[in-house]
């Protein structure tokens, strides 16, 4: 582990300090979590911004341009 007043790496079990193994499986599950949340954001703002624009209104009936037919 890290000791934090000296900030240097140093075996905490000689220092007899001890993290339960459900603190450990918790940090896991949360780190996780997080990452798995930033994903989904990520997914959403990705998918947002690959939506086409509507399409204008169409012409003229029959596909034909204003006009088109008039004599």
């Amino acid at each position: 582990g890290i000791e934090v007043l000296e900030g240097k790496v140093q075996d905490m079990s000689k220092k007899g300090v001890f993290e339960p193994i459900t603190v450990k499986k918790q940090i896991i599950k949360s780190a996780t979590e997080a990452a798995s949340m930033i994903l989904k954001i990520d997914d959403v703002i990705a998918s947002g911004k690959m939506k086409t624009p509507p399409m204008p209104p169409g012409g003229a009936p029959g596909g034909m341009y204003p006009g088109a037919g008039e004599y």
